[in-house]
């Protein structure tokens, strides 16, 4: 597991390291409210091509980004409001799962029975206002 301390002045540097190392198109972004999952996918998702600015869709549970070309690139969940699995199966999480696209997911604790075994796992801690733990 690879562990790395950043300032977020280099996040741009820790999406491209984090993005190269993926081996699952499925990433699931664990840690607490205000340690910057939101920030990391943006920056992900920049990283990625996508000419849509990234928000965390926390009031619509997801948001899908695409390319200039309009290719669809990734989706981005965020589970942190939902009550249950039921909820997430609902909308058709399954069929988002098939995707070849990109699945960032805040809060996948949430849904933890229903992640496929070999979603890549990103833990983010927090240090201090500027300074962030990543895992993976």
């Amino acid at each position: 597991m690879e562990k790395i301390i950043y300032n977020l002045d280099k996040i741009q540097q820790i999406a491209s390291k984090v993005l190269a190392g993926f081996n699952q198109n499925i990433i699931c972004f664990h840690g607490p409210m205000g340690v910057g999952k939101t920030t990391l996918i943006k920056t992900i998702i920049k990283e990625l091509g996508v000419v849509d600015s990234g928000n965390s869709p926390t009031f619509g549970l997801v948001n899908e980004y695409h390319n200039a070309n309009g290719e669809l690139v990734a989706y981005h969940f965020d589970f942190y409001r939902i009550e249950n699995e039921e909820e997430a199966l609902d909308m058709g999480i399954e069929d988002y799962f098939n995707s070849d696209a990109y699945i960032f997911i805040e809060w996948p604790e949430k849904i933890a029975g229903l992640l496929p075994e070999d979603s890549t796992k990103i833990h983010l801690h927090l240090i201090d206002k500027k300074t962030r733990l990543i895992e993976y």
